[in-house]
């Protein structure tokens, strides 16, 4: 499978953006007082989040991003804004807000001098608030107004994902638009879009069912056939982490396809493969890409991602690379597929 050109399609993303901090430090002793140990501070850094994560992915692969959301006006979200304008993504219609705190995820990594730094630790900042309902109506009108391949409503659960996005989305897609939802808190409001992109722990969350369970394919396919018969998308493609990906819906067998996971190296870290999943998977439906083979290249992006530290993107020619020996797409009945 070659890896499809993606450079004339316009994407839209539209969601919650958020600050990563990346603090790394070094071990250095116990603490006199307390049982814990004294980090020194080496460097650290900002990068993107959320819907800005996905963007990423979009832009590194050579669409047209369009981004839609909000930032606070204090340090994270001006250099948020600096770092995705600073890759080409267009960033007009995102609302800076006085009232509004950035959400903002610190990972503390340390490690011994030459040594690979872990996480040890992640100090969430989360808004006080939730995002005004006109300024939500707000961007549910430019989301309305847009021309787009294809629209991903990144969902991070901080409020900017609701009624009225929802609404616009729909709209949207009756009319014909390619609409992708990667959730967090809800799958209800967005019936009859294109398709929905869940890890296997929010479909666990969403058909309230034990996702220990949900490794096992009988499980998975009755939990999946529940999620399309609520929200009803055209397709429900599930990330399973190191089992790969499943994926239901129109034009394929009833009880589902799937991929093994992709990559042959040791796991270096997952932050953010459910963006690139969403990303890839939407942009390859946008380019008239099967369905299958779309999940392939969504398969193949997040096995590429999770080699990287933070919140990586790929590259076409890394993409290219990947999927030269990449697992076939198998039916989801098989009996040795767990």
């Amino acid at each position: 499978m070659r890896c499809p050109n993606f450079t004339s399609l316009k994407v839209a993303v539209v969601g919650d953006l958020i600050a990563d901090h990346w603090l790394f430090a070094q071990p250095t002793r116990l603490s006199r007082e307390a049982p814990v140990m004294v980090l020194k501070h080496i460097s650290d850094s900002i990068g993107a989040g959320g819907a800005g994560n996905v963007a990423r992915n979009l832009r590194a692969l050579g669409a047209h991003v369009t981004l839609l959301g909000a930032v606070g006006r204090d340090a994270n979200g001006r250099e948020l804004l600096r770092l995705l304008e600073g890759e080409g993504i267009d960033t007009v219609d995102v609302a800076v807000l006085a009232a509004h705190a950035t959400p903002t995820k610190t990972r503390v990594l340390a490690a011994e001098a030459r040594r690979n730094p872990h996480q040890i630790l992640r100090i969430d900042r989360e808004p006080n608030a939730p995002i005004d309902a006109n300024v939500r109506e707000t961007l549910a009108d430019r989301v309305r107004a847009l021309t787009a391949d294809v629209v991903i409503v990144s969902d991070y659960g901080y409020g900017l994902v609701a009624d009225e996005i929802a609404a616009a989305c729909k709209e949207l897609a009756a009319a014909g638009t390619l609409v992708v939802l990667d959730p967090r808190t809800d799958v209800d409001r967005f019936t009859g879009i294109a398709a929905i992109t869940p890890n296997v722990g929010e479909l666990a969350r969403f058909t309230q069912r034990d996702e220990t369970k949900l490794d096992h394919v009988r499980e998975l396919r009755l939990a999946a056939r529940e999620m399309m018969e609520r929200a009803r998308p055209r397709w429900l493609l599930v990330t399973r982490g190191n089992l790969g990906m499943a994926l239901f819906g129109e034009g394929l067998p009833e009880e589902g396809v799937a991929v093994e996971a992709s990559g042959s190296g040791e796991v270096t870290d997952v932050c953010g493969a459910g963006d690139t999943a969403a990303a890839v998977f939407a942009l390859a439906l946008a380019a008239g890409v099967e369905p299958s083979q779309a999940m392939v290249l969504a398969n193949a992006a997040a096995g590429i991602v999770v080699m990287e530290k933070g919140a990586a993107t790929c590259r076409p020619q890394e993409l290219a690379a990947a999927l030269v020996g990449a697992p076939s797409v198998v039916r989801l009945s098989r009996p040795n597929f767990a």
